[in-house]
């Protein structure tokens, strides 16, 4: 493993000098390794992976401060908005199924198509031209069909506008996960895992929301079901427009995100990427020695037989070609080969069974309510939120875990994985809704932490030059098997556990899976 250790005493030490001593000081006497998690064995292009190394110091050397901790807040808005929006098409399904009178799962069908969509389009995208324009719009897309879609008329309009809105929230987590990566000290990747705080977070806003909206403003059934008896929903996608559109204006008023100085890194633009660390230095009260001839030096190129013409902008990525040269650089050598290919599999496998559960698990819970006696929409709605409120502290063991030696990111995952497909298993022993409950508690909080490790390691394993594409390959995956999951439910009795041994199984494979990645991202720097 190609060892980048390098201690930092004090602010006035170049973040480029040779690195040859054995720890790294994060400070308070604290020494962390900290190491590559690529070989120098060609699997990354050796003149971007020098380059990437000068700006993972200067970046180390700045630190963790108030840049980061705004990013942390406002990258987070992706998970909320990718929490909230492919919830509400189970949480609305059953009033909305009594007023248009459709086949439920095309509902959910139609907004994993718009969700699939979305990953392509702006993960991809995102390496070709730039974090900031995919960070930026895909909130304002979501927030403004989503406002659009509480006045649909009919089952078409709103399938309509749900897919489009998919548009904009499919590409969230991908890109913001990128986005955080590049701009945050190789020390505090793990607040990665633990973003998933927001995830749960929006879990519990829905759940808060839509259990007196839904509950108070709906229709009992399918019999006479007018628009005007039947608003709860509306209520509860306009509330969730508007506030998904106050988030995107935090971001683009309030909050200035500055290009990854990696993807700059990685087209040319290294006086580009100079500026962005200076500029974060500054806006952390802090300053930073880093200059173009480090960057250029650590490319094997004398500065003084630079081109300033090579740094000038492109339209596309010089290696872009409309993106395939980054898929290709996904698969260069066999293990970082293998590696893709399995985070792509398991991303398939498990975004099958948590859709195929989670879309209708409203549902569920209502027809095993009314199997039981108790299945009122309002008791719904409230074991819904409780639920949500479950999945709170799962977020920050996830953090914890991930970084305990022998166990990491991998470990977490398997483990996780494990748990919450037992549990799934357990809920077909249900005698009660409140056993149910029970049950679906134990799998809402392991779920939460297989997300949360899921969602970090994958960007943490994909090189920066590349992370959007390979976060596009493994949102896409999830997506293509989420549209997979209501054609499934289209043709299953949804009112037998069919549905739940099917997710069970899958997540348990998916565990076993996770144990044979390549690379264990805990204690290495990405780059």
């Amino acid at each position: 493993m190609a060892s980048r250790i390098v201690d930092f005493p004090s602010k006035d030490v170049s973040p480029s000098r040779e690195l040859s001593v054995d720890d790294l000081s994060v400070g308070h006497g604290q020494k962390v390794a900290l190491d590559d998690l690529y070989d120098d064995d060609g699997t990354i292009d050796q003149v971007y992976q020098a380059k990437a190394r000068v700006l993972n110091n200067a970046i180390q050397e700045i630190g963790m401060g108030k840049y980061q901790i705004y990013l942390f807040c406002c990258a987070g808005f992706g998970w909320f908005a990718d929490s909230v929006w492919p919830l509400i098409t189970g949480l609305i399904l059953t009033p909305v199924i009594n007023e248009f009178n459709f086949n439920g799962p095309f509902l959910s069908l139609a907004a994993n198509i718009g969700l699939f969509v979305g990953a392509v389009v702006w993960s991809f995208g995102c390496d070709i031209w730039g974090r900031r324009w995919s960070f930026n719009l895909t909130l304002l897309i979501a927030g403004i069909f989503g406002l659009a879609a509480g006045g649909s008329q009919n089952f078409v309009t709103l399938a309509s506008l749900i897919a489009t809105l998919g548009v904009g929230v499919g590409g969230n987590m991908p890109v913001d996960s990128a986005v955080f990566l590049d701009l945050v000290p190789g020390t505090h990747q793990y607040l990665l895992t633990v973003m998933s705080i927001w995830w749960c977070l929006g879990q519990l806003v829905v759940s808060l929301l839509a259990w007196p909206l839904i509950a108070n403003f709906s229709c009992a059934s399918s019999v006479n079901c007018t628009r005007s008896e039947n608003m709860g929903w509306r209520y509860l996608l306009f509330t969730l427009g508007g506030l998904t559109l106050l988030l995107w204006g935090i971001r683009f008023f309030v909050f200035k995100l500055f290009e990854s100085p990696r993807f700059l890194v990685g087209i040319g633009k290294d006086a580009e990427a100079v500026e962005v660390i200076r500029k974060i230095a500054e806006y952390n009260s802090k300053t930073s020695n880093l200059t173009v001839d480090q960057l250029v030096k650590a490319g094997g190129v004398d500065p003084e037989k630079t081109d300033v013409a090579q740094n000038e902008r492109r339209v596309l990525s010089a290696s872009s070609a409309l993106g395939w040269n980054h898929v290709k650089a996904l698969f260069r050598t066999r293990k970082l080969a293998f590696s893709t290919s399995l985070l792509i599999a398991l991303w398939g496998i498990i975004g099958l069974a948590s859709t195929l559960y989670n879309s209708f698990l409203p549902f569920l819970l209502e027809s095993r309510g009314n199997a039981y006696g108790d299945g009122s929409l309002y008791i719904t709605y409230r074991n819904t939120f409780i639920l949500s409120v479950i999945g709170v502290p799962g977020a920050f063991l996830a953090g914890w875990a991930v970084e305990l030696p022998y166990v990491g990111r991998k470990g977490t995952l398997a483990i996780s994985s494990g748990l919450t497909g037992a549990f799934l298993f357990a809920t077909t022993t249900a005698r009660s809704s409140n056993a149910l409950l029970g049950w679906n508690c134990g799998y809402t909080f392991f779920s939460n932490i297989m997300y949360g490790v899921l969602y970090a390691i994958s960007p943490e394993v994909f090189p920066a030059k590349d992370r959007g594409t390979g976060n596009g390959l493994v949102s896409s995956a999830t997506r293509i098997f989420s549209v997979i999951a209501p054609i499934i439910a289209l043709y299953a009795n949804l009112e037998t556990a069919t549905p739940v041994y099917i997710s069970g199984a899958l997540i348990i494979f998916a565990g076993f899976m996770a144990l044979l990645l390549p690379y264990e991202p805990r204690g290495k720097a990405s780059i």
